[in-house]
């Protein structure tokens, strides 16, 4: 206890404490939640154990089809930090052991359609174009740097970091470094060398 007051100070201390409490009442799997912490479809949503959030973080769960089914399924010891945003109506998974950083927007849909056979017309009104979804996958022990976006449609592999402010518009490969806009390996982790390796 100490220790704790000696690192967050009194004040500090005490809010951890109440944050702590507050968190039990919303999800007894989790570590700690701090609020303020927005969440929108509460019963199509899963935590594991150990999940922690920063401040001002945000979830919404848009059940469309009425089908009673999870859409947001964050595994074991998940840490997302401040400002995070996670939306999902066909399905959002992020296995055990991930990381993400602050300000982070993971989506697994979009207002309208902008590729394959059908288009969306600029003319018309962006909240009244048709909701499209793909599911996102997240796989265990993956980095998400700092303003990250990940949409729709998107796998993530095994052990991969993608860097700060990177739009992952495809699948990561397992055990790769991916930046930049639209985002694209650059390493690839060799377990012979054991060592990371331009690509």
């Amino acid at each position: 206890m100490k220790k704790k007051i000696e690192q967050y100070g009194v004040i500090g201390f005490f809010n951890l404490i109440l944050q702590i409490m507050r968190t039990k009442l919303f999800f007894k799997n989790a570590r700690i939640i701090r609020f303020p912490f927005r969440v929108r479809g509460k019963r199509f949503i899963n935590v594991g154990k150990g999940f922690t959030t920063g401040f001002n973080c945000r979830m919404d769960a848009f059940n469309f089809d009425n089908f009673n089914r999870t859409l947001i399924d964050i595994g074991g010891n998940v840490q997302i930090n401040d400002y995070v945003h996670i939306a999902a109506i066909n399905g959002v998974t992020i296995e055990d052991n991930v990381l993400i950083a602050s300000k982070v927007f993971i989506t697994d849909h979009n207002h309208g359609s902008y590729s394959g056979d059908h288009h969306d017309s600029p003319l018309s009104i962006p909240n009244d174009r048709k909701i499209y979804s793909h599911p996102v996958l997240i796989k265990r022990n993956v980095w998400i740097g700092e303003f990250v976006c990940i949409l729709p449609g998107v796998t993530i592999g095994e052990g991969s970091i993608i860097g700060a402010m990177s739009v992952v518009t495809k699948d990561i490969p397992p055990n790769c470094i991916a930046v930049g806009s639209p985002a694209r390996v650059v390493k690839q982790y060799n377990f012979d060398e054991q060592k990371w390796l331009k690509v």
